[in-house]
């Protein structure tokens, strides 16, 4: 039997929490023959035994024990025609009942988050933005297309130079000392489409008509903006025929640049100044900061363990994402083979963990569930005097809880710790990381490309995995970290702008 499927049968009785009812215990219950004594506890639990004769059941009580009219032929089938209450009973121990009980609820609703229905998916096309959305004022309150919208939210998002500091787009306003009752004095609406609006406090405010259809899009169009979303380009090994790529000059458009890693989750620039790293780390740094972690921040190594870390060997190592051991993992890395001398090998393998996890979500609906719900924790401990974990356990297949689209991968088998799951349940999330594993190692998803010095791979962490053949020789490689939230910034700047994304903020 499948692990979803045993999941389904252990289910039946959370799910339907009528036949756990004191009135309907038959399907947890053997009713055997023997002397006993019978629980005083029990006899306010009637017990079903089912007919011989047709679909009923016999309901087995102490009145029916007692009285001879209740005394039936399926009744008599089970514990004797000269049985009575005071020389044999009906084995009912309801101590060990309690017990199964107890452990079927508990099992079932621990089980139930595993499977539980949520829409999980992998979203290529975000939705558009809606507009055109109706405004008026009807008795006093603004309505924007039939929603009306509270005066307090309103007012507190006012965006005037004295409720928010025009340099840092910080607030400047007290939401508390803003009146509960606050309400509209005068509003009008200009030919701009604006409402200028006199509050019953004094203060005047202005609302652009495209503010305050935002203010009632649905959570999937407000992600679109916030998150800097876009249509995804999935892909496997066909890739190899053209890969995305950009070349480093005067010229260089950080824009194309962040736009092909945020379609494809990785980009190939091409003509960065080597054997030094210099050229290499300023490339970087046009998108933002390098992050720093246990390794230091721009890196420059070569296999020598100068870290504790695999990466830091010639062995080959599978497909993964990086820091599954941080509660916040890097949200871009980067690679530059510098030199590579005396040897050959350590090609580069890329897994679009995206497609992957589409590809799961066609196949096995229950599978994908369970590595989006199963939290999973990570460690790095390799280095003296260091254990880094994060403060709890993550999913390998982590969602937008707003609009249940995939939101990053985390997937690291070396260093993997416990399965937050009881350890009789852990079958279940083996059973579907067995899955996802085979997915990953499909020959049609695994792009493999040898890396050249003056060409540098820069690949989203949180969607694209990444491993190596082993090699031998000497490699030298040289790359660094970016948070997500900064490159993500940098690519609305770019490719929103900076004034939509401002005028998003309030309802996005």
């Amino acid at each position: 039997m499948s692990a979803a499927r045993s999941i389904r049968g252990t289910l039946w009785a959370s799910r339907n929490r009528n036949a756990l009812s004191p009135t309907r215990l038959t399907p947890f219950l053997t009713i055997p023959q023997g002397n006993c004594r019978l629980n005083s506890t029990a006899s306010i639990l009637p017990l079903e035994v089912p007919s011989t004769t047709g679909d009923e059941h016999t309901v087995l009580t102490k009145k029916a024990l007692r009285r001879p009219e209740y005394r039936t032929k399926d009744l008599n089938q089970v514990v004797g025609e000269e049985w009575t209450i005071k020389q044999k009973c009906l084995e009912a121990d309801t101590k060990e009942l309690a017990v199964d009980l107890h452990r079927i609820f508990r099992t079932g609703r621990r089980l139930r988050k595993v499977l539980k229905s949520n829409d999980y998916h992998v979203q290529t096309e975000p939705l558009d933005v809606d507009g055109g959305k109706t405004i008026n004022v009807d008795k006093g309150d603004l309505m924007v297309g039939g929603t009306k919208i509270p005066n307090l939210w309103l007012r507190d998002n006012c965006q005037c130079s004295s409720c928010v500091h025009e340099s840092t787009k910080q607030r400047l306003l007290d939401t508390f000392s803003i009146p509960e009752d606050i309400s509209l004095r005068k509003f009008t609406f200009n030919e701009e489409k604006t409402l200028s609006v006199k509050w019953s406090d004094g203060h005047k405010s202005e609302y652009s008509s495209d503010f305050l259809s935002a203010t009632v899009q649905n959570a999937a169009r407000r992600a679109i903006t916030r998150q800097g979303l876009t249509r995804l380009k999935l892909w496997g090994a066909e890739i190899a025929d053209q890969p995305p790529h950009i070349f480093n000059n005067v010229d260089l458009s950080v824009r194309d640049m962040l736009r092909k890693i945020r379609k494809f989750g990785f980009v190939f620039v091409h003509d960065v100044d080597h054997p030094d790293p210099a050229a290499t780390e300023a490339l970087l740094k046009k998108i933002a900061f390098i992050r720093e972690t246990h390794y230091g921040g721009f890196y420059d190594f070569t296999a020598d363990l100068a870290s504790a870390d695999t990466a830091y060997t010639n062995i080959a190592l599978e497909a993964h994402t990086d820091n599954t051991y941080f509660s916040d993992p890097a949200g871009l890395q980067a690679f530059h083979l510098l030199s590579h001398t005396d040897g050959e090998g350590g090609a580069s393998l890329l897994v679009d963990g995206f497609k992957v996890a589409h590809e799961l979500y066609q196949q096995d609906r229950d599978a994908y569930q369970v590595l989006s719900t199963v939290n999973v924790h990570a460690h790095a401990s390799g280095n003296n005097g260091i254990s880094i974990q994060p403060y709890r356990g993550f999913p390998v297949l982590e969602h937008d809880p707003s609009t249940n689209e995939l939101l990053r991968v985390r997937w690291n088998n070396s260093d993997r710790a416990s399965i937050e799951l009881p350890i009789e349940d852990v079958g279940t999330w083996y059973d579907a990381a067995r899955k996802f594993d085979a997915l990953l190692k499909k020959k049609e998803n695994e792009y493999w490309e040898q890396l050249q010095p003056g060409r540098v791979l820069i690949f989203d962490n949180w969607r694209v995995l990444h491993g190596r053949s082993s090699f031998t020789g000497k490699r030298r490689i040289c790359g660094g970290y970016i948070n997500r939230d900064d490159w993500i910034s940098r690519y609305k700047m770019e490719s929103v702008g900076r004034e939509k994304v401002l005028r998003a903020l309030a309802s996005g």
